[in-house]
């Protein structure tokens, strides 16, 4: 990880992080918001082809998405759930780097190259008063849900599907 400070151009310094440590840094300022990861045994390059393809790949590994439509531009996206409920997430995607908000819900997704394969990382928190009560009321489900999540996303990434099905 890159977090040494480095001299900017006007003499402040600036601290440089990969991109799981940034989404590790966001978690911790955002009320409610729990980050999970893993180190996959593969090049960043495949993790990021399958993190990346919002729309083919994200329903299958998470479990409470239905389908992701984005736009032409790739910079909205909407995300209806198994529940039927939408919403409509503004999105910043670049390699290694995905950051997804709605009025109500965040969502990141970052990976990162280290020397045994990469570390793949995602975020989840709601926007909403109390978001902190909220995460922390739901992290024990949220934890067994991430890490099922996990499991499909790593699938995925090998070439195979997903062992359990799309639904909670």
């Amino acid at each position: 990880m890159n977090a040494e400070p480095r001299p900017h151009h006007d003499g402040w310094p600036v601290a440089d992080f990969d991109s799981v440590r940034a989404l590790r840094v966001l978690g911790t300022t955002v009320p409610g918001a729990a980050v999970h990861e893993t180190l996959l045994p593969t090049s960043l390059e495949d993790v990021w082809a399958v993190a990346a393809d919002l729309a083919g790949a994200m329903p299958q590994w998470l479990p409470d998405i239905r389908t992701v439509s984005v736009s032409p531009d790739g910079g909205e996206a909407v995300v209806v759930g198994h529940s039927r409920l939408r919403a409509r997430f503004d999105i910043d995607l670049r390699p290694g780097w995905c950051l997804m908000q709605s009025r109500y819900l965040l969502g990141g997704m970052a990976a990162v190259e280290e020397a045994d394969g990469t570390r793949f990382a995602f975020l989840g928190a709601f926007r909403v008063p109390a978001a902190g009560a909220l995460g922390a009321a739901l992290r024990p489900l949220t934890r067994r849900t991430a890490k099922r999540s996990l499991r499909r996303f790593e699938a995925l990434v090998q070439g195979g599907q997903p062992s359990e099905g799309g639904a909670p």
